[in-house]
């Protein structure tokens, strides 16, 4: 089992935060769902910045937020 990084720990927070599912999360970024999932279990530790910038703003977050 992969380390989680803090980029999905980050993104789980939110997300929650703002109640919506992976799937959810994945329509509003136009990220693909199996993308959101590998982020968020650890699978893809670091994630291309365009995928980041899409995901913070689907959060409403600055990509920063998502890094720290």
């Amino acid at each position: 089992m992969p380390k989680r990084s803090i980029i999905s720990e980050n993104i789980k927070k939110y997300r929650a935060k703002l109640g919506i599912s992976q799937d959810r999360l994945s329509k509003l970024s136009d990220v693909t769902y199996n993308t959101i999932i590998k982020i968020e279990s650890g699978a893809t530790y670091n994630p291309r910045v365009e995928t980041l910038k899409k995901i913070a703003d689907a959060l409403k977050v600055a990509i920063d937020d998502l890094m720290k």
